[in-house]
């Protein structure tokens, strides 16, 4: 994905404002839990998509949710969210326009790092099961069991990082969602 970091925020007018690629990956960076863990592969195929401003949070969380209940036909009863904790926007898309449960809707910290810019990330997992699980009941999306398993995300890089340690937000927002 970094091919694309000179559109974020946008440095280079891109040659489309949408675009979707299939990579092969090797991810090296939890290579110690290979065998340990069903949710460590090391090689995997990664379908993404991309917006270079082109559309954003009210567009695809119901993108992304129609995608994994009506074309893959998952549960919507089985699937979980993680949203970042200050990140009212997808909050409300998630429960107030999708219909997704509160109750399955989990905060998440993670303010990720993209080159200058900053990126909010929704991590989707599915519940495989409680005898996959460890038992505890603080056992949920993020544990280190394998009952969860995360199968989509959404980066939405929207912020520009400031020497000062602010985030304004940047004229032309952008999206990365993934699957592996």
């Amino acid at each position: 994905h970094g091919t694309f970091k000179p559109f974020s925020p946008v440095k280079m007018k891109p040659a489309c404002y949408r675009i979707t690629t299939c990579q092969k990956c090797v991810r090296t960076g939890d290579i110690e839990n290979v065998g340990r863990t069903a949710r460590t592969i090391p090689i995997l195929k990664c379908w993404a998509t991309f917006s270079f401003g082109d559309y954003f949070k009210k567009e695809v969380i119901p993108w992304s949710w129609e995608f994994l209940t009506k074309e893959l036909g998952l549960p919507g009863d089985k699937l979980y969210i993680t949203i970042h904790t200050e990140d009212d926007e997808a909050f409300d898309i998630w429960h107030n326009v999708v219909g997704v449960p509160e109750d399955t809707l989990y905060a998440w910290l993670i303010l990720g790092e993209i080159g200058s810019v900053r990126a909010v990330l929704i991590e989707i997992h599915i519940d495989l099961g409680p005898e996959r699980g460890c038992g505890k009941p603080t056992c949920g999306p993020g544990c280190d069991c394998d009952r969860f398993l995360e199968i989509w995300n959404l980066v939405f890089t929207q912020f520009n990082q400031m020497p000062d340690g602010t985030y304004p937000p940047l004229k032309n927002k952008n999206i990365d969602t993934g699957a592996a």
